[in-house]
């Protein structure tokens, strides 16, 4: 591999760590319902398992409630059942033809909960981040006989940068997920 592909190859595995970041965030609850929070809930529908969003039409119905309206009425109890079983910590109301989740608003201990485990989150993938760089730079080391001294300085200022850009970036993520959290 060249300089040039080792510090793409990284740049492209930094980018996706903040991706999935932002996935990940997508699905942590906050104040407000999203339909983001049903994204990793999967239903067992004849035997194999959907995501919810495959299933029906998911809308804001006001400031705390989804509703979850199946293509197939006979979904509803394994949609209400998987819901159920999640994390979620909402109880699906079906009243025989949509599902309907109300979230309370959360408390202030479960606020501050939720900003420790997106900070603990975004850590992790600033860790990641940083192993990309890691084992770019490792490589661009084992490149010194074909390029000069100056080149892999050079892309090492390179890697630096794209580095610090993104972890700017969960940062940034970051700090816009918690005011989300501790808004009221």
């Amino acid at each position: 591999m060249s300089a040039q592909e080792l510090l793409k190859s990284a740049e492209d595995h930094m980018q996706k760590a903040v991706e999935r970041l932002h996935k990940e965030f997508q699905t942590i609850r906050t104040g407000r319902p999203s339909p983001h929070v049903l994204d990793k809930i999967e239903v067992d529908y004849y035997g194999t398992m959907n995501p919810i969003k495959g299933l029906g039409n998911i809308s804001i119905q006001d400031g705390r409630t989804i509703m979850i309206q199946p293509y197939d009425k006979g979904s509803l109890k394994a949609i209400e059942q998987a819901i159920q079983k999640s994390d979620l910590g909402v109880n699906p109301n079906n009243d025989g033809s949509v599902i309907r989740l109300s979230f309370p608003p959360l408390t202030e201990d479960r606020r501050k909960e939720l900003v420790k485990m997106v900070g603990k989150l975004a850590e992790e993938y600033r860790v990641t981040v940083r192993n990309a760089r890691r084992d770019c730079d490792q490589n661009m080391k084992k490149l010194k006989g074909t390029i000069s001294e100056d080149e892999i300085k050079k892309h090492g200022d390179s890697l630096q940068k794209l580095t610090d850009k993104y972890i700017k970036d969960i940062d940034k993520t970051l700090k816009d997920k918690e005011e989300e959290l501790m808004e009221i």
